[in-house]
């Protein structure tokens, strides 16, 4: 396989896990590097488990994060369809195919015979697997047992003895004994596959070159050789990811903190920020680098610096990355990122520029998106009340007379930019002698209800002459001065 085809196949049970964006991620950026092929295909033969949306929701998650694929749902190609449960009889004559050349069989087991078999293997502190009870039956009595009880699952037949070597492009020669693989269900009794031969048969006619995975999929990878060799196909090159994992190194889940990409989104991580931080919980460029755009992955990727250990979820690292993102970005283009919030804080009478102006004051120290509104209120609605407990340290009984006196000269001003404000407040202070501090202390809590927050004279240009001279005057008579 000369080009590079590489593959992300999801089941549609939920949300995109974050290991699902490292995994697609991994598998997008080699493909884009070698100049291939990145396909989405949805992974749905388990009936049971999906979820109405949640097909849609996970392409509407690699769109997010700036992951395109080229062949999916919606984007056909010459492979298609990329559902699966649109390729039923497909799976099904590769498994009466794989009868025929006796590797594979018709299995009659009732599932009160396979549940009492495991119960006993558990017991006897063995592990779990099919007795291959129906392996061996003859022609004559598949036959029969076909027209009495039609509903059958089919198995592969695994070698008795030997072993099987494989090359993981992450780990290495890998080696499994047959002894230890069982005799898989290919095909369930109602008539969908399982996951091991349709992955087998889509990623050979999708001409997948490479499959990037997650490592619990290991030890499934010599079932699916063997339905390689079984078919007499090429098979692909593996690479299994190793897992992602919580700060005390369990494997990564919900019970410890949020592991949709959707949760990320919606509490205001940026896209970039968080590709760049999934990019590295597993692999390295090598060099001290810390900060890359989605071209820049693309060029420096390499399964080869991808490492066997756990990577440790660093909620940290991750609020660290998407902070140094917000203060790069450039605010018109924060803006666009900022509006599909704007509506849950009620802020969505400003002008772009305004808000523009808004992001360039509080882009410092802030981490996640919202933050801009739930810190920078102020900016877009004048308070309402004013807290005592800030009141008794930042307001005085001479406040209202200085906001007064201030006020009359900010009215006068022709030019209301920030550092003539900030000379004419000066200019007053000194000239009555009195401190800075008793005066941008009450002004800035008439202003802003809060007690910190960027320069204040920024605020106040910002806010302009009647916005200032309006919430002063509502602050004098909220707080009777």
């Amino acid at each position: 396989m000369n080009i590079v085809r590489t593959r992300f196949a999801p089941s549609p049970t939920g949300y995109l896990h974050v290991g699902g964006l490292r995994t697609a991620l991994y598998a997008y950026l080699l493909a884009k590097k070698h100049g291939g092929q990145f396909l989405l295909r949805i992974e749905d033969t388990d009936q049971t488990r999906l979820v109405e949306g949640a097909t849609e929701n996970i392409i509407q998650a690699l769109q997010w994060a700036g992951i395109e694929f080229d062949e999916g749902p919606g984007k056909d190609g010459p492979c298609g369809p990329y559902v699966q449960s649109e390729r039923l009889d497909m799976y099904k004559n590769h498994a009466l195919e794989l009868i025929a050349k006796g590797h594979a069989y018709h299995c009659f087991c009732s599932p009160e015979r396979l549940d009492q078999i495991r119960a006993t293997q558990i017991a006897h502190k063995l592990p779990p697997a099919y007795d291959k009870h129906c392996r061996n039956l003859d022609a004559a009595a598949v036959a029969q047992k076909l027209a009495s009880e039609p509903k059958s699952v089919i198995r592969m037949k695994v070698p008795l003895e030997g072993e099987l070597t494989f090359s993981d492009l992450i780990r290495g020669p890998v080696t499994f004994g047959y002894k230890v693989v069982d005799d898989q269900v290919l095909m369930k009794s109602d008539g969908f596959p399982t996951y091991h031969l349709a992955v087998v048969v889509d990623d050979h006619y999708m001409k997948i070159s490479h499959v990037i995975r997650g490592e619990e999929w290991l030890s499934s990878t010599p079932k699916h050789l063997l339905l390689y060799e079984y078919f007499g196909w090429e098979a692909p090159q593996f690479a299994h990811l190793p897992l992602l994992l919580n700060s005390d190194r369990s494997k990564l889940s919900k019970r410890q903190g949020d592991v949709a990409v959707e949760d990320y989104k919606r509490k205001g991580y940026l896209p970039e920020a968080l590709i760049n931080f999934i990019a590295f919980l597993g692999w390295n460029p090598g060099d001290t680098r810390e900060f890359f755009s989605m071209e820049e992955l693309i060029k420096e990727f390499s399964l080869a610096c991808v490492g066997k250990a756990g990577a440790v979820f660093n909620l940290e690292k991750l609020d660290w990355i998407n902070e140094q993102y917000i203060q790069k970005m450039p605010a018109t283009a924060l803006v666009q990122r900022l509006k599909p919030f704007a509506a849950d804080y009620s802020f969505s009478n400003c002008s772009d520029t305004y808000l523009a102006q808004a992001i360039d004051l509080l882009r410092e120290r802030t981490t996640l998106l919202p933050e801009f509104f739930s810190r920078g209120s102020y900016f877009f609605q004048a308070p309402a009340s004013y807290d005592p407990a800030i009141a008794a340290k930042a307001w005085s009984p001479e406040a209202g007379g200085h906001i007064k006196s201030i006020l009359a000269l900010l009215n006068k001003l022709a030019s209301f930019d920030a550092t003539t404000i900030e000379a004419t407040i000066r200019d007053y202070a000194a000239t009555l002698n009195v401190g800075m501090g008793k005066i941008i202390q009450p002004l800035r809590f008439a202003i802003s209800g809060v007690a910190q927050g960027p320069t204040l004279y920024q605020i106040i240009a910002l806010l302009g002459k009647e916005e200032t001279d309006r919430r002063c005057m509502k602050a004098l008579e909220l707080l009777k001065a």
